[in-house]
């Protein structure tokens, strides 16, 4: 069993910067995929960022760029760093542990944190 717990979050004026991180406990982690959610106001949850065990990056289009996902398995955490913050970037944010890859499509896996609130807004 892995429990997951983010933090990070806050309000912020765009333009500006976050770092999320996302502590696990329970198991070890380094075999595991992680990723970043997030979920808007009445919208669905959407992938913004996987790591692979590998510690291979993969972003979706609308962060590319800005949002820069890490991990540091000696500590059992992941980290989401957001640049250059919008309005749109205003969401809860959940980390994932433990999916995977069918072809393109990241299928999330049964680890989840309760998330972290983050509002840009001047």
């Amino acid at each position: 069993q892995v429990q997951l717990v983010e933090s990070g979050g806050g309000l912020v004026q765009p333009g500006g910067s976050l770092r999320l991180s996302c502590a696990a406990s329970g198991e070890d982690i380094s075999d595991l995929h992680m990723a970043w959610f997030r979920q808007a106001p009445g919208k669905q949850r959407d992938l913004v960022a996987t790591i692979s065990d590998g510690f291979s990056t993969i972003y979706s289009d609308s962060v590319k760029g800005r949002f820069t996902i890490s991990r540091d398995n000696a500590k059992k955490t992941s980290y989401l760093l957001i640049n250059n913050l919008k309005p749109e970037d205003t969401a809860v944010y959940h980390c994932n542990m433990g999916g995977f890859y069918s072809g393109k499509h990241y299928v999330a896996g049964a680890y989840w944190g309760q998330g972290t609130q983050v509002t840009v807004s001047s």
